[in-house]
């Protein structure tokens, strides 16, 4: 009964011992593919003007990824603080707070659609920075934050 908005939310908050061990949700642009055990993959709509984008600063490991899985994408930094700062190449701060990273080493946003920018991330006395994107060609997982 929930809107796909509202299950990238819940499922980032969810704990990961808690997160179904059949359920299966990639975060596209536009919309999230889900499937459940033999269900096969249905797509839920993402609102039509917001963009979801999911990072994972780390300082040792990280994976290669594009479209974010909520169920199985997972970093180092789970439960930490960062601080994040999402400035758009016009100049608009979109984010600028300090986080808590969910369980599942990663932390989420949704940004407006169809801008570009940089997303800067602080954990302590290290830091990284990457250029983003929120276009439907755009990745909805980071994974190439690596804090030095």
């Amino acid at each position: 009964g929930l809107d796909g908005a509202e299950i990238v939310d819940e499922l980032d908050r969810m704990p990961l011992d808690e997160r179904p061990d059949d359920l299966m949700v990639s975060v596209r642009p536009d919309e999230l593919l889900v499937s459940s055990g033999d269900v096969e993959e249905a797509p839920v709509a993402l609102p039509d003007d917001r963009f979801y984008v999911s990072m994972a600063p780390y300082v040792d490991q990280t994976h290669e990824c594009f479209y974010h899985s909520l169920t199985t994408c997972r970093g180092e930094l789970g439960g930490e603080q960062v601080d994040v700062e999402i400035v758009t190449d016009d100049g608009e701060t979109l984010v600028d707070e300090t986080a808590t990273v969910f369980d599942n080493g990663f932390v989420g946003f949704w940004l407006p659609k169809d801008v570009e920018g940089t997303i800067s991330v602080t954990y302590g006395d290290k830091s990284s920075e990457v250029d983003f994107a929120t276009d439907a060609e755009a990745p909805t997982c980071l994974t190439t934050l690596q804090l030095a």
